[in-house]
Order: structure tokens, then C-alpha cells, then sequence
């Protein structure tokens, strides 16, 4: 059921991705095609809701027990923040990139699809519930950052059409002000996990060091914001560096680098 769901919601974000470009590039008709592409938008994050929610039945515990359910869970925090964004009505001209963002997310997820399974007794912990929740919900906030900081930089190379610079700009700010305790909190409750489950609270493992470099670069981020020299664009591109490493953890670690983490696909 839930891999049905799955391809609805892809479908769905990509219906009102074609919607918002529709918006644009039928300016005559701008208002309905809007329109139309928030009641997709609004109907296609239930059915990603619905997903996650029949993964939780599924498999009978909750759903970011591997790479395929942290997908959904992180891309599921990411559409429930624009929607509480959609309420701003000058942001509403990012919906073409979030919604394109959210179906590729999900189209990674269907990539690394896994059965429902029980837990791997490595993972049959409380603390479970709290570090890895926290990381999605801050990956999902940090998702919302970087598509408005990518459109703050097109935004200064010439992109006229988005929204203004100090509105991006801010939109930004807000989100990785937010993700980024949340991230600190995740990377923290992943350390006294470790030290319950292997006897030492920090040991450079893959994951362990990538979830630091990401934290290492947000915390970099945030201060560039505020000083001089750095604000605007450098501090830009030390976002979506800090968002790159994110996706390097998220994929890359946990499909070729062999370490404590390896459940990606239990």
C-alpha cells in the first residue's frame, strides 16, 4: 500500500510542479492555474502523509528505520513546512521548485525501496525515536533552506522572476535558524546513543564525521550571515556546500561506505 502511495505523491508533486510552469508561462491565466496548483500541492502532501503514516502499519514501529523510510520522513517535514509557508503569499512562486525538489526526494526514495521489515537489533532502541526523528525533521527544514538560498543565488545572477532578494534571503535565514538546534540536538542524541550501544560516544565513523562536517558548515553558515564581508552571496555558497554534504551522508555514505551506520537497506 505504502509503495502505491508512494507513486501517487511523486505523481502529485509533479502535477504541481507542471501547474506552477503552467502559472508562469500563461500569465493570463495565473490566478487558476495558482490556485490549482495549491489544491495539488495541498492534496499531494495528505497522500505523502498517508504513505509514511501505512509504512508505520506496515512495519509496526515507526517509519525512519532505514534509507528509503528517512527519505519519506525528512521529504514528508520538508512539504509540511510549505504549506505552513504557502500562507505567505509572495513565497508561493517557489512552489515550482519546492514541489520539483519533494518529487525528486521521492523518486530517490522508490530507488532504495525496502520491504517492511523488523528492526535490526542494532536499532531496537528508545533512542531511536528521538535522533533519528530529529535528523529527519532538521533535513526537511534544511531542504526548504536550500532551495530558497539556490533561488537567492539565481536571484543575483539575473533570475527576475523569482521573488525578491530580501525575501529569499530571509526565508533562508529563518529556515537553517530553526534546523540547525535541531540538527545540533540530533547529532547529540546520536552520540549517547553510541555511547549506550558501542561504548564510546564519538568515533569518526562515516556517518558520524559527515553528520559533523554538515553541522561544521550550517554553524559556519549562520556565522558568515553576520559578518561583514561574508553575508549574501558567500554565505550562499557555504549553504549549499553545508547541503551538499548532507546528500553526500544521506546517499553516498550510506550506499558505498561501509561503517557502524550500514542499515541502510536492512
Amino acid at each position: 500500500m505504502s509503495e502505491t502511495l508512494l507513486i501517487a505523491a511523486i505523481i502529485g508533486y509533479v502535477v504541481a510542479m507542471a501547474l506552477h510552469t503552467a502559472e508562469v508561462v500563461v500569465p493570463q491565466r495565473a490566478r487558476a492555474l495558482g490556485v490549482a496548483a495549491l489544491v495539488a500541492t495541498v492534496l499531494t502532501v495528505i497522500v505523502h502523509a498517508a504513505c509514511v503514516l501505512t509504512r508505520a502499519a506496515e512495519a509496526r514501529r515507526v517509519p525512519w528505520g532505514n534509507m528509503y523510510e528517512f527519505l519519506l520522513t525528512a521529504a514528508l517535514a520538508g512539504a509540511l513546512t510549505w504549506l505552513v509557508l504557502l500562507t505567505r503569499p509572495r513565497l508561493r512562486p517557489l512552489g515550482l521548485f519546492v514541489t520539483l525538489t519533494l518529487a525528486l526526494a521521492l523518486g530517490a526514495a522508490g530507488r532504495v525501496y525496502v520491504r517492511a521489515n523488523a528492526l535490526p537489533p542494532p536499532l531496537q532502541s528508545p533512542w531511536l525515536r528521538v535522533h533519528v526523528a530529529t535528523a529527519a525533521l532538521a533535513t526537511g527544514l534544511f531542504l526548504v533552506g536550500f532551495v530558497a538560498t539556490a533561488l537567492y543565488l539565481a536571484r543575483l545572477r539575473g533570475a527576475n522572476h523569482l521573488p525578491e532578494l530580501s525575501t529569499l534571503d530571509r526565508l533562508a535565514a529563518r529556515m537553517h535558524q530553526i534546523a540547525f538546534p535541531i540538527w545540533t540536538f540530533a547529532v547529540a542524541t546520536g552520540a549517547v546513543w553510541a555511547e549506550a550501544a558501542w561504548g564510546r560516544y564519538w568515533g569518526w565513523d562515516p556517518k558520524e564525521t559527515w553528520a559533523f562536517i554538515s553541522w561544521t558548515l550550517y554553524a559556519s553558515y549562520l556565522h558568515a550571515r553576520s559578518t561583514a564581508g561574508w553575508r549574501g552571496r558567500p554565505a550562499a555558497v557555504i549553504a549549499c556546500a553545508a547541503w551538499a554534504s548532507m546528500l553526500i551522508n544521506v546517499f553516498v555514505v550510506n550506499i558505498f561506505v561501509s561503517g557502524l551506520h550500514s542499515y541502510a537497506g536492512f
